[in-house]
């Protein structure tokens, strides 16, 4: 994959779908109980669902037996998945504490007016016809905004720069498709979230995608791309000449 890094949760093993939309009144797991609950996916490790308080997922360990039997749990996988999953969280530390320091500025030189930040907004809906009104492209960030390391890391290399605000202040509509886990959604925004990641057969994150301003997908980016944002960039231009 060159220089894109995945989750943890892609690397934990390609999610099934074979439950997914499966609805349960109560599920328990441990001492927390989750009512109204539909699953959208499960992993070697966990399941994944919406609830009557927003979006979660739990570890199937924690289930009961008969829970487990019905969502085909392996404990032989969920350990080399639970093994596979630190590896790489210990990978993306090292990588952290080594990576070089960044130099100084030089305050001599003159600098140039700032750009304003990028703006991200929520409704795809809104942003598709400001797409077509303006001719642009639309650029959707599928995203664990306060928990996926890979997703903060690329965001602040790339998305939160200002030559990516710069290129989509004249080229893109930005929608960000967050799956928090500290952070409240309301109900409406965590389903509207949950629909295009399905619609976008969107598992892990980050997860990138490039849409024509008539909805049609581009191409998409996977995982954290090395190389700032000028290879971002450069990837997008890639995808919007097709």
């Amino acid at each position: 994959m060159g220089g894109k890094v995945l989750v943890p949760l892609m690397l934990a093993g390609l999610v099934s779908t074979t439950r997914a939309d499966e609805k349960i009144p109560v599920l328990h797991a441990g001492s927390e109980t989750y009512s109204n609950v539909t699953v959208t996916s499960v992993s070697a490790t966990d399941v994944y669902f919406t609830f009557a308080g927003g979006l979660a997922n739990v570890k199937l360990k924690k289930l009961s037996p008969d829970w487990q039997q019905h969502f085909h749990f392996d404990p032989a996988k969920a350990k080399a998945a639970e093994i596979n999953q630190a590896a790489n969280q210990t990978r993306y530390h090292d990588q952290l504490i080594h990576q070089p320091a960044a130099p100084a500025p030089d305050m001599t030189r003159n600098q140039p007016a700032a750009v304003s930040p990028a703006v991200w907004r929520e409704d795809f809906s809104g942003a598709m016809k400001q797409a077509q009104s303006e001719n642009k492209l639309v650029l959707l960030d599928f995203t664990g905004s306060d928990w996926c390391p890979w997703c903060i890391k690329f965001d602040h290399d790339v998305l939160s720069t200002e030559r990516f605000a710069a290129y989509a202040c004249s080229k893109l509509e930005l929608v960000k498709v967050d799956f928090p886990r500290r952070t409240p959604l309301s109900a409406d925004q965590t389903l509207a979230n949950v629909v295009l990641a399905k619609h976008f057969l969107v598992d892990g994150y980050p997860t990138y995608v490039l849409l024509n301003a008539d909805g049609r997908e581009l191409g998409r980016q996977v995982g954290y791309l090395n190389g700032g944002p000028d290879a971002f960039l450069s990837e997008l231009d890639g995808f919007s000449k097709r």
